[in-house]
């Protein structure tokens, strides 16, 4: 099973909310997830986007994809630098 960290969309036509989440990759864009670890609002901006760091980090570490989109908001919020350093430290650990 291919884990991917995406947006769901959400919200009334011409305002649009997503929902930030742990997803089988077979799954549809807005269909079954396995945990949703944020929320998104593109009117208001990325950083206004509000992540659980543990989650999103415990799923990068266990290999889970994400979207470009999802990248540029991981990496305005330090995220992916986060799950690189927790990575090296638990290598270095062993």
């Amino acid at each position: 099973m291919a884990v991917k960290l995406r947006l769901t969309r959400q919200g009334r036509h011409e305002t649009p909310f997503y929902r930030i989440v742990a997803a089988d990759s077979r799954y549809t864009r807005d269909g079954r997830f396995i945990e949703q670890i944020g929320y998104y609002d593109p009117k208001k901006g990325i950083s206004s986007a509000v992540i659980n760091e543990e989650a999103a980090i415990k799923w990068i570490n266990s290999g889970a994809l994400y979207s470009d989109t999802l990248k540029s908001i991981l990496t305005s919020k330090g995220i992916i630098v986060k799950a690189k350093e927790a990575k090296a430290k638990e290598k270095k650990s062993k």
